[in-house]
């Protein structure tokens, strides 16, 4: 081993250098006894030193191609060229190590005979993602004239996307924006961060609004002008207000009716309802949401504005704000 290696854990060193392998993988192979250091098995808490020798046996990954699966999906829009569609939360984008099946991917399998090639074999018509847990509006596209096209779009920043994102606290303006760098979480490899450019971090910046204000919460409206990787995410947490459940980057992971009752809020019990349960959940997964895409149609040079309405957990939650939380 070099020595800056020196002092790292194997097990995080080794999925460092074989991405294609999540940590969690690599634990199990090292369990089984298939990475040794200096002719020794180890555990996966080994500290690396400077001179160690590592071998590992690295099992066969899996085959890439994404098996169509009959998964429904809720189209928003269609034509010859495109799908837009309005991907639900807990879905990811495309097959990827940890998910390899249940994806918007093998469901557009299912559904389409044509999709572009270009994003690569395992993101047929894939010109751009959501986070596995973000709702909203994803565009798929059938032919890889139309991705090329719509690719140039979304590099020359031509497509206007809009977010509706419930958030912890209230921001101080009306509307404000955050131009700050996000590149890779120095100890996560889960996580994105607020980066220097010299440390790798790559400019991002998103105009937001706040388009409704309650008691310890807004909603608000993003508008990214760049696209970094939980570019939304990572911003809001910067200026103090991180969306609401998202475990990532506020700490917490549901919000729960209890969260809004008590003596803070002010507000009589409704009407047939004398006794709500405080541990009703609301929502259990980030509060974000791809409101609006507004681009040019790939083929016929026509501008398109879509928008998807709230899936019904933001919905709720809303809701409740707004009973209990109202200003």
């Amino acid at each position: 081993m070099k020595p800056r290696t020196d002092g790292k854990r194997i097990d995080a060193y080794l999925a460092s250098r074989f991405s294609d392998y999540s940590r969690s993988v690599i634990q199990r192979i090292i369990e089984a006894e298939a990475v040794h250091v200096n002719g020794r098995p180890v555990k996966a808490s080994y500290k690396i030193r400077a001179g160690d020798v590592v071998r590992v046996w690295l099992p066969e990954l899996p085959d890439m191609t994404p098996v169509a699966e009959d998964i429904p999906i809720e189209v928003v829009y269609e034509d010859e060229t495109l799908t837009v569609v309005n991907k639900p939360p807990g879905m990811v984008t495309h097959p990827a190590k940890g998910n390899w099946q249940g994806t918007l991917v093998n469901a557009l399998q299912f559904h389409y005979d044509s999709l572009s090639t270009l994003a690569g074999e395992n993101r047929p018509g894939i010109v751009h993602r959501l986070d596995r847990d973000t709702t909203g509006l994803l565009v798929v596209v059938k032919n890889d004239l139309a991705h090329r096209r719509l690719a140039l779009q979304f590099e020359l920043r031509e497509v206007r996307k809009e977010y509706l994102a419930l958030v912890y606290g209230v921001p101080e303006r009306d509307s404000d924006y955050v131009e700050r760098p996000i590149g890779f979480h120095p100890l996560s490899r889960e996580k994105m961060a607020i980066r220097t450019l010299q440390d790798g971090g790559k400019p991002a910046v998103t105009y937001y609004e706040v388009a409704e204000r309650f008691r310890g919460h807004a909603l608000v409206r993003c508008m990214p002008e760049t696209g970094r990787t939980h570019q939304i995410r990572v911003h809001l947490a910067h200026i103090g207000h991180p969306i609401v459940a998202d475990r990532a980057y506020s700490g917490r992971n549901r919000l729960t009716l209890g969260d809004l009752l008590g003596p803070a809020t002010g507000k009589p019990m409704p009407a047939g309802d004398p006794d709500p349960d405080p541990e009703a959940i609301l929502i259990d997964r980030q509060a974000l949401h791809a409101h609006s895409l507004r681009f040019t149609h790939p083929a016929t040079g026509q501008p398109l504005l879509l928008t998807a309405s709230l899936p019904a957990d933001m919905t709720r939650t809303l809701e409740a704000l707004r009973m209990y939380r109202s200003v």
